[in-house]
């Protein structure tokens, strides 16, 4: 029998599939918090950096199969100025991710998914709408955070803190989150961190990851996608706490 990728044991390996259908479920109906949930989550069995690069080929398929949906719905000049910051950003992540031990990835996650988590469940509002300067600033910091796979956070952070379409936001992340991903794996492929498990583990978990984007894009929860965006926050809080206690012990 092959081994599992990235040494997982059969319940690790299980774990992470439940994950993978549950982070999906939220990315089909609020649009973010995929990456951020099966990176934390992963932190609790393994190296989260080991699943970074396995969660951004999963949200580039996972374009592809809401494509239909979305395309209508997104602001392409708040992605060209994002994508403008991120550009920079990326690369000064992975340049700092370098050498980083297991334990200290953890730990680095964990508080910046709090950090985000809080300024998000706080309702925190700008105080007049941002320009240029301020969206490509966003993403910047996204493009940092993306080489450890949270990059989508900092711009859900952002674009809830002003006056947005729940459509709107919902496409216009999903397509940010699409470039940013493009740009981030060559790099990543650079610099030797992605390997052939990181391609079986993509494989493997496709079938949850389909059925569960499939089922959180039909919309058949009661709940308002304000509503479960908060879940999803305080969901994600949960696991970033575990793994940062992970990382201590």
């Amino acid at each position: 029998m092959e081994a599992l990728p990235f040494g997982l044991s059969p319940g690790a390996a299980a774990f992470m599939a439940a994950v993978f259908f549950g982070a999906a479920f939220v990315r089909g109906y609020s649009g973010f918090g995929f990456a951020a949930l099966v990176v934390t989550a992963s932190s609790l069995v393994t190296s989260p950096l080991l699943f970074v690069p396995v969660v951004l080929i999963c949200d580039v398929a996972m374009t592809l199969q809401q494509w239909a949906g979305i395309r209508r719905d997104i602001d392409w000049r708040r992605v060209a100025v994002l994508s403008a910051g991120m550009l920079a950003g990326v690369p000064l992540g992975l340049a700092v991710l370098r050498g980083v031990g297991a334990d200290t990835a953890r730990a680095l996650i964990a508080l910046f998914v709090l950090g985000m988590c809080a300024a998000l469940y706080s309702g925190w509002k700008l105080a007049r709408p941002p320009g240029r300067a301020g969206h490509a600033g966003a993403g910047l910091v996204s493009g940092i955070a993306n080489a450890a796979g949270v990059g989508g956070l900092p711009v859900a952070v952002f674009f809830a803190a002003q006056t947005l379409g729940a459509a709107a936001f919902r496409a216009t992340l999903i397509a940010y989150f699409t470039l940013l991903d493009l740009w981030t794996l060559p790099l990543m492929g650079l610099a030797g961190m992605i390997s052939r498990d990181t391609f079986l583990a993509a494989l493997y978990t496709a079938p949850f990851m389909i059925a569960g984007l499939w089922l959180g894009g039909r919309h058949f929860l009661s709940t308002s996608p304000a509503d479960f965006r908060r879940f999803a926050i305080l969901l994600l809080a949960v696991l970033a706490s575990l793994a940062l206690a992970k990382s201590l012990i």
